[in-house]
């Protein structure tokens, strides 16, 4: 490709709302051009880079035995009633009427369909087993979006989704892609974990996460160096501390602590470790009566050592809060406990509640908790002498960097990521939903095994950026740039010399199938230059009058800071050795 007949359109200076690295950069590089809120034209250097990731996971998928379809972005609202997610998707699901007043949405994401055609297309376990997938346009009405790509409400994913007769033959499938992902992510040249997660609201059993890792990420990622272990902040087991709860040494005491509402603050005052501190966190639960309605609340006591914040995630799945909960009401508050929080704990309630104790808690001696009166806490508090043992004891906490790990290797230590891949086992989840079955062996109808996988494909350039680049703009990764290599010749519209020698580069290294830019614009130096640093081009090679003079070109890779002179007669060997890694 020659760029004069491309189209390079490059910015000076980012708008105003770019507010992250990927997004400045790439409405700087001509990649991205914004049309609306979260909703963005790629541009052709943007799509260059776009068709690239796509090709690789295309290859990957196929490689891995799944089959290319392609589901419509508009779809019947009656499917995604029959699953139940047409209400509780809420407004990231973006509701449209036809001209019949029938409910459609715009899909962002596709089990609906695709567990529609199983159920007409797949009749034995002869067919089984079975995985489709799509590049695809999604929509999904973000409340912010921002940073770009990262979090736009238009984009383009890559489903896939598996069917198998059954749970052991689901995991192979999962087994399957998961190995095709991280394939994936090799080639694409990018630093990245797979880590353990949980299913969200798709629902599932087994799922990974795969986060490329970036300072910027909104994700943290927990690993342990000594050990394969890895998982999202999410996932990660807080293990209950060794050894037995240490003995009681101090009375129970009403200790003032005026004006003093957070366990850091308290801490302060009495001088002591924030380790020593309790905070209570108080959700409620809804009662329903037989016709559903509602009869009441059940309010429930969370008690967390005072350094330690809350996981929802696992409080989801304490038996009881697993059906959902919120945070109580002031008037529900004042019910149980007669005051306002920052002074409260599990002593002296005007009313019953149930009580979760984090494991870290539970084993606690000595501690220090609100007294449910204003400027007061009770220090000194001891299990089983000042209150009951816990009933309910649960992990229910974030880990921090330092705790052990769940695997017993080593400590865990925390990194940020960009999640840009994501595989789950499903279940029978859809399949039952939508009575999608399939005839087994003995001629009996079963639901179909299902498992879902996903890469966002516009989204991991931007992630791919966030982790690789510099002052002067973009680093890609070889595999993904929208150029592996570009030519710059130096006055190539005043010298013949330096036309004839690019000219004859050129054409070498696309004998060579290099994907290799030739700069024809005429463009000053420092000019053409700074272009190829924002856009990020990996290799660059610069003819001039003067080098072809002394039988030598200069070769640069992006991340280098010093040029290295090329002999002229060897640089198309020299440059295909290069771009061959």
């Amino acid at each position: 490709m020659k760029a004069s007949r491309f189209f390079v359109s490059t910015l000076k200076e980012a708008p105003a709302d770019a507010e992250v690295a990927s997004h400045r950069l790439m409405m700087r590089a001509g990649m991205i051009k914004k049309l609306g809120t979260g909703i963005y034209t790629y541009m052709p250097m943007g799509l260059r880079v776009i068709r690239k990731v796509e090709q690789i996971v295309r290859e990957e998928m196929n490689r891995a035995g799944a089959v290319e379809l392609s589901m419509p972005v508009v779809q019947p609202a009656e499917l995604w009633q029959e699953s139940g997610r047409f209400e509780k998707m809420g407004p990231e699901l973006l509701r449209i009427k036809d001209r019949h007043e029938r409910d459609y949405v715009m899909q962002p994401t596709s089990e609906e369909v695709v567990t529609d055609i199983a159920r007409q297309e797949i009749r034995s376990y002869k067919q089984l087993p079975r995985n489709f997938y799509q590049i695809q346009t999604k929509f999904r009405d973000e409340r912010r979006p921002r940073f770009g790509l990262m979090r736009g409400r238009e984009f383009i994913m890559k489903d896939a989704y598996s069917f198998d007769r059954d749970l052991d033959a689901a995991k192979l499938s999962y087994q399957a892609m998961s190995d095709a992902y991280r394939r994936a992510f090799d080639r694409f040249g990018l630093k990245y974990r797979a880590v353990a997660a949980d299913s969200g609201a798709i629902g599932g059993d087994l799922s990974e996460e795969f986060q490329v890792i970036a300072a910027t990420g909104e994700d943290a990622i927990v690993y342990c160096a000594e050990s394969d272990y890895a998982a999202n902040l999410e996932k990660a087991e807080a293990l209950a501390p060794a050894g037995p709860r240490a003995a009681a040494m101090n009375a129970l005491v009403k200790t003032p602590t005026p004006g003093k509402s957070t366990c850091a603050d308290v801490a302060e005052l009495l001088g002591v470790p924030i380790a020593t501190t309790v905070k209570s966190l108080v959700l409620a639960t809804d009662v329903l009566d037989e016709a559903g309605s509602l009869k009441g609340s059940r309010i429930w006591l969370l008690l967390l050592r005072g350094d330690h914040d809350m996981n929802e995630i696992k409080v989801s799945k304490v038996p009881g809060l697993d059906q959902g909960f919120r945070f109580a009401t002031i008037p529900e508050i004042d019910a149980h406990f007669g005051c306002k929080p920052g002074y409260l704990g599990p002593l002296d309630l005007k009313q019953p509640v149930t009580l979760v104790a984090d494991r870290e808690v539970a084993v606690m001696a000595d501690w220090i908790t609100g007294a449910n009166e204003v400027d007061f806490h009770m220090t000194g508090v001891n299990w089983g002498r000042d209150l009951p043992e816990p009933t309910l004891v649960a992990d229910i906490r974030n880990v921090v960097a330092g705790d052990p790990s769940p695997d017993g290797k080593g400590l865990l230590a925390i990194e940020r990521g960009i999640e840009v891949g994501h595989v789950f086992v499903l279940g029978t989840k859809y399949s039952k939903a939508m009575n999608a079955t399939f005839l087994d062996e003995g001629g009996k109808p079963k639901f179909l095994e299902m498992g879902c996988y996903g890469i966002g494909i516009t989204r991991l350039p931007a992630a791919a950026i966030e982790q690789n680049h510099d002052e002067r703009g973009i680093i890609w990764p070889d595999a993904i740039a929208p150029f592996t290599l570009v030519i710059c010749p130096i006055g190539m519209d005043r010298s013949a010399d330096v036309k004839a020698a690019a000219e004859a580069l050129y054409e070498a290294m696309l004998a060579t199938g290099a994907d290799v830019l030739l700069d024809d614009r005429g463009e000053r130096p420092g000019a053409m230059f700074a272009d190829w640093e924002l856009i990020g081009v990996p290799h660059r090679i610069v003819i001039s009058d003067r080098g072809i003079k002394e039988g030598q070109y200069e070769y640069q890779h992006r991340r280098e800071t010093e040029a290295t002179k090329v002999p002229a007669a060897e640089a198309a060997s020299f440059l295909k050795a290069r771009l061959a890694g």
